[in-house]
C-alpha cells in the first residue's frame, strides 16, 4: 500500500461547483474504500459543501476558481483542503439569532472535532489560502 494517495480538482467559483466538489470527493473516497453510507462520509460531504460554498460566496468574485485537494496519508489520516486565491482568511462572524450565515467555520470545526479531527487555515505562496480539514481514516484502503 502506498504511504500517500492524493487527488485534486479545480472548479470555477460558481454555485454549481459546490455540488460538483461534493460529488468529486465522494467518488474519490469511495474509490479509496470509504463506503458511501459510512457516517463519516456524510460528515465529509457536509464539510466539502461548506468549504466550497465559502470559496464561492466569500471571495466576492476575486477568486475565479477554487481547488479541492483530497489526501490520504499512511492509511490513517484523511486531509481535505479547499484553496482559493482570495487573500482574506476566514473569520468567525458574530452569530446573531436572526442571522442565516456566518456559522460555517464553526460548524466545520465542530464536525471535525466530533470525528477526532481538526480544522486549519494555511496561507498559500500565491497570496490565497487553503482551509484544511483533517480526519482519522478508519476504512480499509483500496488500491
Amino acid at each position: 500500500m502506498a504511504d500517500h494517495q492524493e487527488s485534486s480538482v479545480t472548479l470555477p467559483s460558481d454555485p454549481a461547483s459546490v455540488s460538483a466538489a461534493r460529488k468529486y470527493v465522494t467518488r474519490v473516497l469511495t474509490e479509496w474504500g470509504l463506503p458511501a453510507d459510512a457516517e463519516v462520509a456524510d460528515t465529509v460531504r457536509l464539510v466539502v459543501s461548506e468549504l466550497a460554498t465559502n470559496a464561492v460566496q466569500h471571495t466576492r468574485g476575486q477568486s475565479p476558481t477554487f481547488t479541492v485537494d483530497v489526501r490520504l496519508e499512511r492509511d490513517e489520516q484523511l486531509r481535505i483542503g479547499v484553496t482559493d486565491s482570495h487573500p482574506r482568511l476566514p473569520k468567525r462572524l458574530p452569530a446573531a439569532v436572526q442571522q442565516d450565515n456566518g456559522r460555517g467555520m464553526v460548524i466545520i470545526r465542530w464536525l471535525a472535532a466530533e470525528c477526532g479531527g481538526r480544522l486549519s487555515v494555511q496561507p498559500t505562496d500565491e497570496g490565497g489560502k487553503t482551509v484544511w480539514i483533517e480526519l482519522p481514516w478508519t476504512a480499509p484502503v483500496q488500491t
